[in-house]
């Protein structure tokens, strides 16, 4: 298969005519190769429109998707950056393309193993990963300039808001099907402005994988 065709096709037919225009995260998702970040059954579908399952029964978002959420958090590469749920690496590899370091928390060591290893294959090293339930608890390393959060949320956690810096930013999915929508979370001093980018349906955050006292697992 040609992969970088593929990739070409993916961000021409998907992810332009979505409204993801920005120049840097268009190069970032071109020179990224996704079909590093699925099973190896998986990689003839890792360009479609479509989500894919993962092996801790999980989901790898559709790319459309996460470059429209990344794009909502104007990154600079200065900004230190939150996500809360690894899945398969490519949010975090995407994420570290455009910003200066990116720490990830997930409950699943296994899946962070696929992770990392995904990422080093491509030599992505300004990745941090943590093991844990990122809304359990303040994340080491808080504040940040940028949250990015892997799934559907019932509602914004308070948590992650106090985790960000003034003029920090975070993109959440929040709602329940049928009715979710992206939103974009701006600090201003004690305040959070809430902004609707997109009305989408992904799957929620998971609690099947939790250790007991836990929210959520990813």
């Amino acid at each position: 298969m040609d992969f970088e065709k593929a990739r070409f096709n993916m961000v021409e037919q998907q992810i332009r005519p979505w409204d993801v225009l920005d120049f840097g995260l268009l190069d970032a998702l071109q020179d990224l190769p996704r079909e590093l970040f699925v099973s190896e059954d998986q990689k003839a579908y890792a360009y479609t429109d479509c989500p894919l399952p993962l092996p801790n029964g999980g989901t790898m978002i559709e790319p459309k998707i996460v470059a429209r959420m990344v794009q909502g958090l104007a990154l600079k590469k200065t900004d230190n950056v939150l996500e809360i749920g690894t899945s398969s690496g490519y949010a975090a590899a995407l994420l570290a393309k455009l910003s200066h370091e990116v720490t990830t928390i997930d409950v699943d060591v296994d899946q962070q193993v696929r992770a990392k290893a995904a990422l080093s294959a491509i030599g992505q090293e300004n990745v941090v990963f943590q093991t844990g339930d990122g809304l359990a608890a303040a994340v080491g390393g808080a504040p940040f300039d940028a949250i990015y959060v892997g799934g559907s949320l019932p509602r914004i956690p308070e948590i992650l808001k106090n985790q960000l810096k003034d003029g920090g930013r975070m993109v959440v999915i929040v709602g329940d099907h049928p009715v979710q929508r992206a939103q974009l979370i701006t600090r201003q001093g004690n305040e959070f402005i809430e902004t609707t980018l997109f009305d989408t349906k992904v799957p929620a955050l998971s609690t099947d994988a939790l250790p007991a006292g836990s929210a959520f697992t990813f």
